[in-house]
């Protein structure tokens, strides 16, 4: 089965990484759309077209359901996608709602994410609907932090104090963006061990799994399709522990045809 993946550049590879690593027989399609990037910074508008032709160009290249490995494209793009979309589509942020649904213990729960997903409201809303009190956080500069290989820095855990220092008492925290399972054992020494923390990444693999069987044993193929430079985008990827594949550069004009 061949399963496409996205996001607006290399964070989606946790999430690549947590689908391969339960369904190694599959082929995976991952799209970095990293000339755009950051969405999170965007209109939603803007970023729920970037998902619809992201998501044209993985249906005419074959894949047979889709996950869109980017908070910030779940919160602007679903449930659209999965509407129009002839094959099955998953997003990270209902995975993450759930798992934290189930973990808290005093229904105190905290969302730290991007700007446009702590912005759009959307994990607010479907965390308070069942039943939660939430507290959320934009935390703008950990991307940056992440990608220059210093999620587990003095400089890191600085600026995740300065991010969590105005929490109320929580007991289960949300990973609410794709970069931010890099930087978990500094949000884990931040926070303490009575809060628990979600990764996005890891339970939407639990959920792909669910609904995708796994097939005969075989080494399935990755393929990268990355939209700015090829080489920052493997430096990178290798910096937050990426997944090997063949990796290929794509137009953004091709992708707008």
């Amino acid at each position: 089965m061949l399963i496409g993946v996205f996001d607006s550049g290399v964070g989606g590879l946790t999430v690549l990484r947590a689908l391969h690593s339960r369904h190694p027989g599959h082929d995976f399609l991952y799209l970095g759309d990293t000339a755009r990037v950051p969405y999170g910074r965007k209109p939603a508008a803007m970023v729920r077209q970037f998902s619809r032709e992201i998501a044209n160009f993985l249906l005419a290249n074959k894949v047979e359901a889709l996950v869109v490995a980017c908070n910030t494209a779940s919160a602007a793009a679903l449930p659209g996608l999965a509407e129009e979309l002839p094959v099955p589509v998953w997003g990270v942020i209902e995975p993450g709602v759930a798992a934290a649904k189930k973990a808290s213990r005093g229904g105190r729960t905290g969302i730290m994410g991007t700007k446009g997903t702590i912005a759009s409201g959307v994990y607010q809303r479907k965390l308070e609907a069942q039943g939660l009190s939430v507290w959320a956080q934009a935390c703008p500069l950990l991307v940056h932090v992440v990608e220059e290989g210093l999620a587990n820095s003095a400089e890191a855990e600085l600026l995740v104090r300065h991010y969590l220092d105005g929490r109320p008492e929580l007991d289960t925290l949300i990973l609410g963006c794709t970069h931010y399972p890099v930087l978990r054992e500094t949000i884990a020494r931040v926070v303490g061990p009575d809060v628990h923390l979600v990764d996005s990444a890891e339970e939407i693999s639990k959920v792909v799994s669910i609904s995708v069987p796994e097939p005969a044993w075989r080494e399935g193929t990755i393929t990268h399709y990355v939209t700015g430079d090829a080489i920052a985008y493997e430096h990178t990827a290798r910096v937050i522990g990426g997944v090997d594949g063949e990796i290929r550069t794509l137009s953004v004009a091709d992708l707008s045809l």
